[in-house]
């Protein structure tokens, strides 16, 4: 056919004109993506495909210690302590570190020595001196952040759990980010498809417009970030008051990302905006670009962030040691100097009892994390709180929400990166805190106890959720406005009531009935005193049961805080079951009345009191039969910290730590679940055995134990076996060669350091087992095996040793764990016995041995051997055995011990330093007295013919605290929705660059872009044209040629989809 150059190029520019058009919507789709600054990796459109990998690993400085003062001195007093404690031992060989920072000019208390000579002496010698409470050495924290490619084949919606992230790191503080894609869609351990991570303005998300539009951005709020730096010329940034330089590196830029992420996520003024951009920015860069960090280079930063009075302190980093004593003693400090401390409570999840420090204290806001769509983020780490443990119990902890998963903040250079991690849920709770200390007119009411006591109460339960997964729920920032703006000074409880009937938010304690003589239920309640920075309660607390709801029939026993500092404090709530109900059956309700009273704050002022009620509601039922009944032994159990005690798993070489508390609602908790759904009631021994009336028991059963046992705790658990109690015993590997193997450089003694004990304290329990001719071997078996059908996992354990010739004896084929730690060499040992069951003399209760725990921790479990725990309690509790195991293909003869060497206590532990046994005595260490059996003082009560309250959720809120009261303004707020994208949907809700809140209309903002990318389609048609009519110039004129059909059909008019 024949056609025109002109009707040829008029068809030709509009074909390009709209390949322009697709162009730039695409390239306008694509800047709305993380990432797409040259200076940040780049996602693909719709889910990651990147991932940070964060590793830590930490050791001591060679000869450097830290020296704690009793107060803050000058350079030249500390030196003058320093040196008149040393010279008076003669130790001549050691000087001070400079520290060349900028707060080197005030005093402090503490300094950086370092002693090359005899370092034991000089150490006793500096904690003998009257003014230094403690030297401790000085750490050095490596953290490697890493960008890693992901397995292209997975598909959006599942993304691979491919972090290495070390969840029990010694003493170390470790950043807590992840990336994006982290996220199930539940909080519970459930095989749901994972959710794909959609970058979101968090912002907006959580209304901070509102209050932008109200004239309230953060302004004249000093907020702290503790991180890796920031560049001076940020474009994102414009109240950066300044940037200090902590560490060894002659730069205050970040060379990582991470800090500027975090700092923008706070108060990045333009494109990912942060909630607070008005606020007063104060950088504080701990970590090099080499992630790099010392202990004394945050207390340094510390000591300066309370001259600079800080109000907000963001904190990304947390770890498992609440007993590292210069960071928790710091900590108390500024929170007591009315600093609001904002932490990431660790990425440990979905484990329970994984909580990180600090943001476990109870001064400090400890949040966790959820995606978009309101799920628990699956890495977020779980409560309980595990410094109670084992005599008492856990704490409520996080204390709240909010989200983490594809949240937007500032790149390195400029522009949007998305990153996933309580490390950004952290600072998204820290904006907040900042813009709403901006809207309070009295900022004296402003404290970290007032501050948390509005976010907690104006929290939003999400459904479906327990509390030690959500805390109090997710943040709802215009709540806390209101509550704040009508606070007066109180005192509060956290959580604010107690219903064991409640689930299941009340997880576990809803997850039993209570009954008379079962082991008292504790609750561990978290006092929150807005009125002062100390305080204490007036008198006691007082019970005051309902009457018409029988509350006499339950005793409740108290147990408090001497002195509430820093603004908080606990109350343990002992619940028992009065003798008067051992039959009854129903609810039962009461409350507790407490007085919390500050001292005055000035001459002039007066003291302040607050009087709150705590609700107790609890379910009762008749005394369950003793069969049914399972005492769980928590005495015996040891944990990090203090001491080093190792993983249950060797095959598990990045979590070097048992940490988790081995409790049944922490790494235990999904065993406890089975035995209640088995129709099993397990109760929590904290106390020796001589504590408990075993005639109450069907079984004793020992997970893991790591403690030793008193003489008199084995001679009564003889008896009590023999007058019918059972006893079901889980071990795990003891030997000696393999625990110098995995030894390790302490960063408190600064000594090579074998651990306490194996996985399980073998010897300890064979002196136990000895009078049934029961011992556990030495050696440490691994091995995939089948056993009654089912389908397990043996992960270094131990094999029995010795066992009765009368009882039943399984045996399987494994590797020799121990041989290929040791010599990295491969055997396969066949006939290793594992399993042994034993009925004692007539009228006795049935033993039953077996080598491995790691089927029932959650920790490290690969194939769950519930289903043989529950044969194990049938033989023990009815003495019914399966003929599955009865009649076993693996049964042997039991073995008789002979010719097979017994573990023996590794020479040289230090077990009786962190034990409640053992104490030091001269050559080996000796038992302690047996101390007395805990002895609870059960509170008068005081009767009330009252009606308690029939929710006691929604009836708890702050006193004089009314919401219905404090109306927000009638301000039209585009809040976007919240909803899975479809693919290809972009997800960024930014704001143009240099519109500051307060001033920024949303209608108008939102026009903005579309007017400048129609006025930007104009003139490039304009200059379309111009070219076209410049070639296009006919030299004469033709006849019309009729459009062909296939061209018009080519031509039709299309709307492009974006």
């Amino acid at each position: 056919m024949n056609f025109t150059p002109r009707f040829m190029n008029m068809r030709f520019s509009k074909f390009w004109l709209l390949l322009a058009v697709i162009l730039l919507c695409l390239k306008k789709h694509q800047s709305t993506q993380p990432g797409n600054s040259s200076h940040e990796p780049e996602s693909c459109n719709g889910c990651s495909q990147l991932t940070l990998r964060v590793d830590f690993s930490s050791s001591v400085v060679k000869h450097e210690y830290i020296v704690a003062f009793k107060g803050y001195f000058t350079a030249n007093a500390r030196s003058n302590f320093i040196t008149s404690a040393l010279k008076s031992r003669g130790i001549e060989d050691w000087r001070i570190v400079p520290r060349n920072n900028p707060a080197s000019d005030y005093p402090s208390d503490f300094e950086l020595i370092e002693i090359k000579g005899d370092q034991r002496d000089g150490v006793l010698t500096l904690e003998d001196h009257p003014n230094i409470k403690r030297v401790t050495p000085q750490k050095r924290v490596f953290r490697s952040l890493k960008f890693v490619d992901e397995d292209p084949s997975a598909s959006c919606n599942e993304t691979k759990w491919s972090q290495k992230w070390q969840s029990s790191r010694l003493l170390r503080r470790t950043s807590l980010s992840l990336s994006s894609g982290f996220w199930h869609a539940t909080g519970r351990h459930s095989s749901r498809r994972l959710l794909r991570a959609i970058p979101r303005q968090v912002a907006q998300t959580l209304q901070a417009d509102v209050l932008w539009q109200l004239g309230y951005t953060g302004s004249n709020v000093r907020v702290a970030v503790f991180d890796t730096g920031l560049s001076e010329k940020h474009p994102h940034f414009k109240n950066v008051k300044e940037r200090t330089n902590w560490t060894n590196e002659k730069t205050l830029d970040d060379g990582l990302g991470h800090g500027t992420f975090v700092a923008g996520v706070i108060a990045s003024m333009r494109e990912c905006q942060g909630l607070a951009p008005d606020s007063d920015l104060h950088i504080y860069r701990v970590f090099t670009n080499s992630q790099v960090s010392y202990t004394s280079w945050f207390l340094d930063a510390f000591n300066y962030a309370i001259l600079k009075k800080i109000d907000v302190l963001n904190l990304s980093i947390g770890g498992p040691d609440f007993m590292d004593h210069p960071f928790v003693d710091k900590v108390w400090e500024l929170t007591a100097n009315n600093v609001i401390m904002v932490s990431a409570i660790g990425n440990d999840g979905p484990l329970y009892g994984t909580l990180n420090n600090p943001a476990d204290q109870m001064d400090v806001i400890g949040v966790g994390g959820i995606d978009f769509e309101d799920n628990i983020a699956r890495f977020s780490s779980r409560g309980m709180t595990t410094w109670e443990l084992p005599g008492g119990y856990g704490r409520m902890k996080p204390d709240i929400v909010t989200y983490g998963s594809g949240v937007r903040g500032s790149g390195m250079k400029g522009g949007c990166r998305s990153l996933s991690g309580t490390s950004v849920a952290s600072p998204v709770v820290a904006g907040a805190v900042t813009l709403l200390v901006s809207t309070v007119q009295k900022r004296e009411m402003v404290n970290p106890a007032s501050m948390k006591q509005a976010l907690i109460a104006s929290a939003r339960r999400l459904p479906g959720v327990n509390m030690f997964e959500q805390g109090h729920g997710k943040l709802d920032l215009l709540r806390a406005y209101q509550i704040l703006n009508s606070y007066k000074p109180q005192a509060s409880l956290s959580p604010s009531y107690v219903d064991l009937t409640e689930c299941p938010y009340m997880w576990p304690y809803c997850s039993q009935p209570i009954y008379y003589g079962g082991m008292p239920t504790i609750v561990n309640i978290t006092i929150l005193n807005g009125m002062g920075v100390t305080g204490r309660i007036v008198d006691k607390p007082d019970w005051q049961p309902y009457l018409p709801h029988n509350g006499d029939n339950i005793e409740v026993a108290f147990s408090y805080s001497p002195v509430l500092w820093p603004w908080s404090g606990y109350l343990a709530i002992s619940i028992s079951v009065a003798k008067k109900a051992a039959s009854w059956e129903g609810i039962a309700q009461g409350h507790v009345m407490i007085t919390v009273t500050s001292p005055k704050e000035n001459e002039n002022g007066a003291e302040r009191f607050s009087t709150v009620k705590l609700p107790i509601k609890v379910k009762i039922i008749p005394t369950p039969i003793r069969n049914k009944r399972v005492l769980w032994d928590q005495y015996h159990n040891l944990r990090y910290p203090p001491g080093y005690f190792p993983r249950d798993n060797l095959r598990m070489k990045n979590d070097p730590l048992d940490w988790n508390g081995d409790h049944v609602h922490t790494n235990f908790r999904d065993m406890y679940q089975h035995l209640r759904s088995m129709g099993y009631f397990v109760e929590v021994l904290g106390s020796p055995f001589t504590c408990f009336d075993a005639s109450q028991y069907g079984t004793l059963l020992m997970v893991d134990s790591e403690e030793e046992f008193f003489p008199e705790e084995i001679s009564k658990l003889r008896r009590d076996v023999s007058n019918g109690l059972s006893l079901i015993v889980f071990s795990d590997w003891y030997n000696s060669s393999v625990m110098r193997k995995v030894k390790f450089y302490d960063e408190n003694t600064r000594q090579w350091w074998m651990p306490d004990t194996g996985g399980a304290n073998i010897p300890a329990l064979n002196d136990l087992l000895s009078v049934w001719n029961m011992a556990f071997s030495d050696g440490i078996y691994e091995g995939d095996f089948t056993m009654a059908n089912h389908d397990m996992y043996y992960a270094s354990g131990c094999s029995i040793a010795k066992f009765p010739e009368d009882g039943t004896v399984l045996a399987q084929t494994f590797k020799d764990q121990g041989l290929e730690v040791l010599k990295q060499e491969t055997s396969i040992v066949e006939n290793v016995p594992v399993l042994g069951l034993y009925q004692t003399p007539p009228g006795g209760g049935r033993i039953v041995l077996y080598g491995d725990s790691n089927c029932l921790d959650d920790s490290h479990r690969q194939k769950d051997c519930f289903w043989l725990l529950d044969s194990l309690l049938q033989y023990t509790s009815n003495e019914l055995l399966p003929a599955s195991l009865s009649h076993s293909e693996n049964r042997q003869k039991p073995p008789t011990g002979e010719g097979i060497p017994l573990p023996e206590r590794m020479e040289g532990n230090h077990l009786h330093r962190y034990s409640k046994v053992l104490e030091a005595h001269l050559g080996d260490p000796k038992p302690r007295p047996l101390p007395a059996c805990p002895h609870l003082s059960w509170a008068k009560p005081l009767p009330l013919n009252e009606t308690a309250p029939s929710n006691l959720w929604k009836h708890q809120k702050l006193l004089s605290i009314d919401l219905d009261k404090v109306a927000l303004p009638n301000i039209r707020h585009n809040r976007p929705q919240v909803r899975p994208l479809s693919p290809g949907e972009s997800g960024a809700w930014d704001i143009p660059g240099g519109i500051m809140p307060g001033r920024y209309n949303q209608d108008v903002g939102q026009t903005i872009p579309v007017f400048a990318f129609l006025g930007a389609m104009v003139v490039l048609a304009f200059f379309v044209v111009q070219i076209n009519k410049a070639k296009s110039k006919p030299k004469r004129r033709k006849p019309r040629v009729k459009r062909p059909q296939i061209i018009q059909q080519f031509h039709q008019p299309k709307t492009p989809s974006v």
